[in-house]
């Protein structure tokens, strides 16, 4: 099926429930949702899958999907970037964006849920998950991408990385002002990344070549709020022609003929955090003649060569157009939660009153 129009007000439950039941059928017992049968989970797409779940009304599985995040979670509070799989993981090590999107997912299943025990329950969780990151904050402002087996920091940045984890950080602290336990910490932290992000470029991609080829470090810093809405549609337009390929979707990466279906969810969120509804909506709608015959979705498509490439069909690609489809059609509370930032205010008096 190709030309699927969203609008807002209209999400086509019965279009998308296969999408949901395809991630229902991909968690394992204990609550994790690998890439897909036989493949590896990681934290980052876990939670991405968890929030397709949560959109799809399957609150029970979303909250199964983050307590096996709880019980998996080592004592420093991170998570190795890989579990299970027929591949053995080549470098063990636990990356940052990925430890810290456990506090966007636990954000966007309480905006659609409004359950406030389940962040209480998870409270402890997130709270060392957050503070694990922010212990490998520079003084620049950076935050270092990941640290190796032995604990020790991988000292590097990533544009992309440390654009995730700033919006991580708003939903952490947001979560934190919900449950009457500000952390003030954290809200600097997001503004001192912000600042590195926008003002210091000196400080990304130092060990290794350049990642600006990646559709994602062009994106990412207007999805997660670090480019504000007034420059956002003047940043995507100066490189839109690098990476859209009109009629098929967004590439992976500038100079490979290769359009991949979730960097292109995220970039119709990217649109709309830009104001730019009607490039979103056609952008979406070009994604559809990637999906399968069960309600899943390709990764992505090689048009040089006229393959779907890689023959996979992932859990987070499902979970990125549910996601995109909510933003487009504002169907659940948390349909605004990549398209503009909000930052919670801290009422002083009741923090004055919960410490007194």
């Amino acid at each position: 099926m190709s030309g699927l129009f969203l609008s807002r007000g209209l999400f086509p439950v019965d279009f998308f429930r296969p999408c949901v039941e395809f991630l229902l059928r991909s968690q394992q017992s204990n609550g994790a949702i690998p890439w897909f049968d036989g493949g590896h989970t990681d934290p980052w797409d876990h939670v991405e899958a968890a929030m397709g779940l949560s959109i799809g009304g399957e609150w029970s599985a979303a909250e199964k999907a983050y307590r096996w995040l709880q019980s998996e979670q080592l004592s420093d509070g991170s998570w190795w970037s890989s579990y299970g799989g027929t591949e053995p993981v080549a470098e063990p090590r636990r990356e940052t964006n990925f430890v810290a999107y456990i506090a966007t997912g636990l954000w966007h299943h309480y905006l659609v849920t409004g359950n406030r025990e389940f962040l209480l329950e998870m409270w402890p969780c997130l709270y060392a998950a957050a503070e694990f990151v922010l212990s490998l904050q520079t003084s620049h402002g950076d935050i270092h991408w990941a640290v190796d087996a032995n604990g020790e920091a991988m000292e590097d940045a990533l544009r992309t990385g440390c654009s995730s984890i700033y919006k991580s950080l708003e939903c952490a602290f947001n979560i934190s002002v919900v449950l009457d336990r500000p952390q003030t910490s954290w809200r600097s932290a997001r503004e001192t990344l912000a600042k590195a992000l926008l003002h210091k470029p000196q400080r990304f991609d130092r060990t290794w070549e350049s990642k600006s080829r990646f559709s994602m470090d062009w994106f990412y810093p207007v999805l997660t709020g670090v480019i504000p809405a007034s420059l956002a549609g003047r940043h995507l337009q100066r490189r839109w022609h690098d990476f859209v390929e009109p009629e098929l979707g967004c590439r992976c990466v500038a100079d490979q003929p290769w359009v991949t279906v979730a960097e292109s969810c995220e970039l119709c969120l990217a649109l709309l955090a830009a104001g730019d509804h009607a490039r979103a909506v056609q952008l979406f709608s070009w994604l559809q003649q990637w999906r399968g015959d069960e309600g899943e979705y390709w990764t992505g498509y090689q048009f040089v060569d006229e393959l779907l490439w890689p023959e996979e069909r992932p859990t987070w690609t499902a979970a990125a157009i549910l996601l995109a489809a909510d933003a487009l059609t504002e169907y659940t509370n948390a349909c605004r939660l990549f398209t503009e930032v909000r930052l919670l205010d801290v009422d002083l008096s009741r923090v004055k009153q919960l410490s007194g």
